[in-house]
């Protein structure tokens, strides 16, 4: 008891100090006025469960997949030699493991519409005899693939000379027409025989069966399954199971059941779609089973409400258990409120007591045991409410930006513009709030705004000038210029370190603290 509250208290201590981020490395990096090409812009972003593994995916349809090194250098498992106070030296580092085409773009004729191979989202599975396997999505199809060493093989030791060997057709060099009359017979299958063969030294006793010998290893990427045909609308989230047998897909209006085995039937179990589409006001954002729990799950709306569902329940889903939504303060709204307040992504906590979300302004924290209010709220970019009209505008109030958890639960992340991105303390008394540019030098520009403000959105009126000729770039609270073109919409968090993998554009850039 006195040994687990001193291991409580030292875990609440250590988070109130805020981390110190180190530049780990970067992938694609970009020259000084190089030109992104579209379909090179990282799209999606996982770690494995034990986080030796990362994929990312791009707008091109490609899933590239990078695998851990560092944790070879001393003959076992990071995580393990920690635990044995092993002195571990350097950084975390991670090295190209390889690549494949995940998706190729298609044409619905029904429908008269393109689908886009952009990878929306990427999950792993369980890993099997030394293979990986993983999920990823477009719009509407999901497959999943699997990826596995194989060795190269080659006979060796053959008895015939290679340049004397016969083949199913005439002798290597040898022109055959139709018209052409040769006195050499043929043999039954097609080949000229070869007169000036001669028999080993020594007589047929030392002739010897040839050997199958393997020599370099690659790694092939085959797609196992296709999970197609069962989404009418554009999918945002897939989500594995925790019994591993199963996962689910959500698209705008329903959220579908798969099992991995079986590619041509699902289950519908959430189906928001009213009679009439006239009535419809709330769209699901984001879907996620939990992580320990396999008959619960959540999921988000545009409304910023979330949804816990208990699969035991009914086979439709259509009522939820629990309903995680914080009431607006009175006389708060305005004609931003309900844009601002839809949900772009919801993450549990590795142990499932909390799910945190994102809307456009700001990060929540949610106890599953308290549905009436978050417990702690953080504000990402408060310094942009003056410029809610231009960012209305040019489109940028719509983006998703993603979120992630600390493996611990002690922190949370999520991105910002000027390819920024914030890391805030969630445990009690901790005042952590860092925000760092995805480059070289993280710590460059430092935006002192407080994790909670108590600004709220009552000093707007409800009526919004709309404005032309629209700014793509301003000054915040310390004078750096920020850029709405330049959004850092996706990373993920090391499950087991304190090590984050951002995407900023076609960069992967990596930190550790």
């Amino acid at each position: 008891m006195n040994n687990g509250g001193v291991q409580e208290g030292a875990a609440v201590a250590g988070a109130q100090q805020p981390l110190e981020w180190k530049f780990s490395q970067v992938f694609g990096e970009r020259t000084a006025g190089e030109e992104v090409q579209e379909v090179d812009i990282i799209s999606a972003i996982e770690f494995d469960r034990s986080g030796d593994h990362l994929a990312t995916g791009d707008r091109g349809g490609r899933v590239v997949l990078f695998e851990r090194t560092d944790t070879h250098n001393h003959g076992g498992h990071r995580r393990d030699l920690e635990r044995m106070d092993y002195p571990i030296t350097g950084h975390p580092e991670f090295r190209y493991k390889t690549e494949f085409q995940s998706h190729e773009p298609e044409f619905d004729y029904l429908k008269s519409l393109e689908i886009e191979e952009k990878i929306n989202k990427i999950r792993w599975c369980q890993s099997a005899n030394g293979a990986l396997f993983l999920l990823s999505t477009n719009d509407k199809t999901i497959k999943l693939w699997k990826v596995q060493e194989k060795k190269v093989k080659k006979v060796c030791d053959m008895n015939v000379d290679p340049t004397k060997a016969m083949g199913n057709g005439p002798n290597v060099g040898s022109s055959v027409s139709s018209g052409s009359t040769s006195s050499k017979p043929y043999t039954a299958n097609g080949g000229y025989p070869i007169n000036d063969f001669s028999y080993p030294t020594g007589g047929l006793s030392s002739l010897h069966l040839p050997v199958v010998t393997g020599h370099e290893t690659s790694l092939v990427a085959r797609c196992r399954r296709i999970y197609a045909h069962a989404h009418d609308y554009h999918i945002n989230s897939i989500s594995n199971n925790s019994d591993g047998e199963t996962f689910i897909s959500a698209d705008d209006l329903r959220i579908n059941l798969w099992n991995l085995e079986i590619s041509n039937q699902s289950f519908n179990i959430v189906d928001v779609k009213p009679a009439n589409m006239e009535d419809l006001t709330e769209v699901i954002t984001s879907a996620e089973f939990h992580p320990t729990h396999c008959n619960m799950l959540a999921y988000s709306s545009s409304k910023g409400s979330i949804r816990l569902v208990d699969l035991r329940q009914s086979a439709l889903c259509d009522s939820h258990s629990k309903l995680f939504e914080e009431q607006e303060a009175p006389g708060s709204k305005s004609f931003f409120t309900e844009i601002m307040a839809s949900i772009s992504d919801i993450k549990f906590a590795k142990n499932g007591r909390h799910i945190l979300s994102r809307d456009y302004m700001s990060l929540k924290l949610w106890d599953i045991n308290m549905d009436s209010h978050p417990v702690a709220t953080f504000q990402v970019h408060e310094h942009l409410r003056p410029k809610l009209c231009d960012l209305y505008e040019n489109d940028s109030i719509f983006d998703k930006f993603e979120c992630c958890l600390s493996g611990d639960g002690l922190r949370v992340a999520t991105g910002s513009y000027s390819n920024l991105f914030r890391v805030f303390g969630c445990s009690e008394g901790s005042t952590e709030a860092t925000t760092l540019e995805a480059s070289k030098n993280p710590m460059r520009r430092q935006v002192q705004t407080p994790a909670r403000p108590t600004r709220s959105l009552s000093s707007f009126s409800g009526v919004v000038r709309r404005v032309k000729g629209v700014d793509n770039s301003g000054v915040d609270t310390n004078g750096n210029t920020f850029d709405f073109m330049t959004k850092l919409l996706h990373l993920a968090w090391h499950p087991t370190e304190n090590s984050l993998a951002c995407a900023a554009s076609n960069s992967l850039y990596m930190y550790y603290a």
